[in-house]
């Protein structure tokens, strides 16, 4: 059992289980009932996305310093009590199940599920290399 660190919207790998979307907004432009069949998520969890000042914040750091700010910042989001748990929940929950979180982000460097794959790595997640 594993948690895969997915892009959303691309194709689903075998047993890759639940996917949960950890992504401030929906995808544009696309009906509710369709985000699982079009692989985006089958369930929304905004808790474990950036702020959207964060998401701007990403969006534009064009240096390597701009980036390690964010990163920063979005540590210490997830280093709130809500954020923990549910860190501590699909850590705990990847013993036993397979599930995927994800984001829209072309490149994981240069994304928030980056960091979410370190934090989950450092709750001792089984986490899909």
């Amino acid at each position: 059992m594993t948690i895969r660190i997915v892009r959303l919207g691309a194709s689903r790998a075998a047993n890759e289980g639940l996917r949960i979307g950890t992504v401030r907004r929906p995808p544009r432009g696309v009906p509710k009932a369709e985000f699982a069949k079009r692989d985006f998520y089958d369930v929304w969890y905004p808790n474990l996305s950036p702020s959207a000042e964060l998401v701007a914040e990403a969006l534009s750091a064009e240096t390597e310093q701009a980036w390690r700010a964010f990163v920063r910042k979005f540590k210490a989001e997830m280093a709130m009590p809500d954020a923990g748990k549910s860190l501590d929940l699909l850590a705990a929950l990847s013993h036993t199940t397979n599930l995927s979180v994800g984001c829209y982000c072309e490149d994981e460097a240069r994304c928030h599920r980056s960091i979410l794959r370190e934090l989950l790595d450092k709750r001792g997640a089984a986490i899909e290399p």
